[in-house]
């Protein structure tokens, strides 16, 4: 069932609650998922030049061997490390690298699996609910311009860490996406993606997704075009929201079997698979909601 949410701050001055809000909403739909939860936080400066990388490493001695591993790959790979944190089973860490960040991505998953690249990109995941995965990260404390959330009910993989929403665009930085559905073109996509050099490191179908709108958009397209060819080209059903790092959208397929709700005012735009994750934001408020129609895609930017 899943659920999933998404919010964007519109004054490009104002690095907002993003933590909060997200925990909000993501509170609001916990029964559509109650197995893990996961954000995709959007903030600070974007320096073109340095990183943050979250990687799953584990805990105690296992997730201590891991650190270690990555420290020296990302050494081998001559990024200059700023600063790191292993907290909760990943570890979290600064560098300056001015290479090519796709093959940078694919060599960092040989030494821990990779949730994040971003330049202003965070993905925090883990299981339980959205307080647990706060209690663990401080989710509350993150202060930002855009983000995602996801709550999963595990149905065709275990639950654990790597399995949870969100995902990035394996190899490009600061493409992330939450989506609620199937994708049943998963392989035939899948295959014409890797034809053209791609790695895949999950068989989940959310992954295949971003990387799908990262080529888009390396290639020239708009993220309002890559969503609208989306539609066409990936079969099943599915609403998704993707973020990068300026902007936030949304694709819904042509049988909208999969819910979501929309809300926009002067300050914010804000979108859930219910419209409670929405009412979160503004108790006691009646809002004026709408459902993006069947087969539509829209885009914000700040």
């Amino acid at each position: 069932m899943c659920g999933i949410a998404g919010v964007l701050f519109k004054n490009p001055g104002l690095n907002a609650k993003l933590g909060e809000t997200l925990i909000e909403m993501l509170d609001g739909c916990q029964h559509r998922g109650p197995d893990s939860t996961g954000f995709a936080l959007y903030g600070g400066d974007s320096d073109t030049s340095e990183f943050v990388l979250r990687f799953h490493v584990g805990t105690g001695d296992e997730g201590s061997e891991n650190v270690d591993r990555v420290v020296r790959a990302l050494k081998e790979f001559e990024a200059q490390i700023i600063d790191g944190e292993h907290v909760g089973s990943t570890y979290r860490v600064t560098v300056c690298y001015e290479g090519d960040v796709q093959k940078f991505a694919y060599a960092m998953e040989h030494a821990a699996k990779l949730f994040s690249i971003g330049s202003t990109l965070d993905i925090v995941k883990d299981i339980g609910g959205a307080h647990d995965v706060d209690e663990v990260y401080d989710v509350h404390s993150v202060d930002g311009s855009h983000g995602l959330g996801h709550v999963r009910l595990a149905t065709e993989s275990d639950v654990k860490p790597e399995a949870a929403h969100p995902f990035w665009a394996t190899g490009f930085s600061d493409v992330a996406i939450v989506h609620n559905g199937q994708i049943t073109n998963y392989w035939k996509m899948r295959r014409l993606l890797e034809q053209r050099d791609y790695e895949f490191h999950t068989d989940n179908d959310s992954e295949l997704i971003a990387v799908y709108l990262a080529d888009k958009l390396k290639h020239g397209d708009t993220l309002k075009q890559a969503l609208e060819t989306s539609i066409d080209d990936l079969d099943g059903t599915f609403s998704f929201l993707v973020s990068t790092k300026d902007e936030m959208g949304y694709a819904k397929d042509r049988l909208a079997a999969k819910p979501m709700v929309l809300y926009e005012n002067h300050d914010l735009i804000a979108i859930a698979s219910e419209e409670v994750s929405l009412n979160r934001l503004f108790p006691g408020q009646a809002l004026d909601t709408t459902e993006p129609p069947p087969g539509t895609c829209a885009t914000w930017s700040r």
